[in-house]
C-alpha cells in the first residue's frame, strides 16, 4: 500500500517540495502508526528545509518535514500497551533525526512521541501543541527555584513579560503563565495583534507602537518583571532591561529582528540579570518530558487551546499546497498553519 506524503530530497527552497508516494510502514516494536489529520508547520521546520538546521538526508532517501500533528491511531507495535487502534493522539518532535515527520498520511512514530488527546480537544490543537508550547513551558520554567512543571498556582507572584503575545509561543506562553498563576503582561505591535493577545488570556497588553512601552510596562508592574519570554533580543533589550526585576531572567527562543545583540553590562551586573538561550534540539529529555507531561495536564484541565477564540487563528492548506504553507509561515503569518490531511 502507497501513502501520499510531501517531501524533499535536498535542502533548499521552495522549489524542493514534492509530493510522493511512499510505501505504508508496519509499526515495529514500540511504534504506533498514526492516520495524519493535521500536519502542524513551525518555524523550524521551514529552516530545516532551507538547511538551517542540519539534519543530513541520506542518498535516495526523501525527508518527510514536521515535526508536530494529530491524528488517530491506525495500529501499534509489539511492547505498545498505553495506545490501541481508534485512539485520538497528538504528536511531537516527530521528524527529529528522523526521516518520518507528519506531512504524511500515515506515520509510524516511536510511543514516546505520541500523547493522548482528550475528547474535548479538537485535533487541530492538537497539531499545534508540540513545538510552541514545550518552547514556552522551558522558557517559564528556567528561574532559579523553579517550578520545573507547571500547574495551577506554581508561579503564583511571579510577572511575566511575553514579548510578541500574538505568535505561536508568545500565545502559548500567556496561555502557560496564565493558568501557572502569573501576572502576565505582553507586547503587541497593532491593535488587530492586542485582540488576539487578550483572546489567548493576557489582561494587560502593551502596544509598542502607540505607547510608551517602557513606562507603560512599569507601571503595570512597579517592582519589575520576573521573567521575559523573548522572540526579538536585539529589538527588545532596551525595553527588557528596563523593566526587568532585580535577579529578573530574560529566556530567548528565538532571533527575530537579528542575530547581534549590543547591552550594557554595568547595569545587568547591579540588577543580576541572567539570559538563558534555548532550543528544542538542544531540550535534555528530562526536561522535554516535563514539558509534555504538563501539557497533558493542561490539556485534561481544559485551559489551553487554539483557534480565533483562543488568540492563534487557523490557515489550513492540502498536503498539494506544502510550499504554500511554508511561505505563510516564513512570512510571519499570525495564527496557526496546519497541513489538512483529514479527508
Amino acid at each position: 500500500m502507497k501513502i501520499r506524503a510531501a517531501g524533499y530530497a535536498a535542502t533548499g527552497g521552495h522549489d524542493v517540495l514534492r509530493i510522493v508516494d511512499l510505501p505504508i510502514r508496519d509499526p515495529g516494536a514500540g511504534e504506533v502508526r498514526v492516520r495524519i489529520h493535521y500536519s502542524g508547520v513551525n518555524p523550524t521546520d521551514w529552516k530545516t528545509r532551507i538547511g538551517g538546521i542540519h539534519m543530513p538526508i541520506p542518498d535516495g532517501q526523501v525527508q518527510v518535514p514536521h515535526l508536530d500533528g494529530s491524528g488517530i491511531v491506525d495500529a501499534v507495535g509489539p511492547g505498545v500497551e498505553d495506545f490501541a487502534p481508534g485512539d485520538r493522539v497528538w504528536l511531537w518532535l516527530v521528524a527529529f533525526k528522523r526521516l518520518e515527520g507528519t506531512a504524511q498520511e500515515y506515520a509510524t512514530v516511536p510511543a514516546r512521541f505520541v500523547r493522548p488527546l482528550p475528547d474535548t480537544a479538537s485535533l487541530e490543537l492538537g497539531a499545534g501543541l508540540g513545538v510552541p508550547f514545550i518552547t514556552a513551558h522551558h522558557a517559564l520554567t528556567l528561574r532559579a527555584g523553579g517550578p520545573t512543571q507547571l500547574g495551577p498556582g506554581v508561579l503564583a507572584g511571579v510577572t511575566v513579560l511575553v514579548a510578541g503575545g500574538a505568535g505561536a509561543v508568545g500565545n502559548a506562553a500567556i496561555q502557560l503563565a496564565t493558568w501557572a498563576g502569573a501576572s502576565v503582561i505582553t507586547t503587541v505591535s497593532s491593535e488587530a495583534k492586542a485582540r488576539l493577545a487578550k483572546a489567548a488570556g493576557a489582561p494587560m497588553v502593551v502596544n509598542y507602537r502607540t505607547q510608551d512601552a517602557a513606562a507603560e510596562i512599569r507601571r503595570l508592574a512597579p517592582d519589575g518583571v520576573d521573567i521575559v519570554v523573548e522572540v526579538s533580543p536585539s529589538t527588545n533589550v532596551g525595553l527588557d532591561l528596563a523593566v526587568l526585576a532585580p535577579h529578573g531572567l530574560i529566556v530567548v527562543y528565538a532571533n527575530n529582528g537579528g542575530d547581534d545583540v549590543t547591552m550594557p553590562v554595568r547595569a545587568q551586573m547591579n540588577l543580576s540579570v541572567t539570559w538563558h538561550f534555548v532550543l528544542l534540539y538542544k531540550m535534555t529529555d528530562a526536561v522535554l518530558d516535563k514539558a509534555v507531561a504538563s501539557i497533558d495536564r493542561a490539556l485534561a484541565a481544559g485551559v489551553i487551546g487554539v483557534g480565533e477564540a483562543r488568540g492563534l487563528p487557523f490557515h489550513h492548506y492540502p498536503l498539494e499546497r506544502i510550499a504554500d504553507a511554508h511561505r505563510a509561515v516564513e512570512s510571519g503569518t499570525i495564527g496557526k498553519v496546519l497541513l489538512d490531511l483529514s479527508a
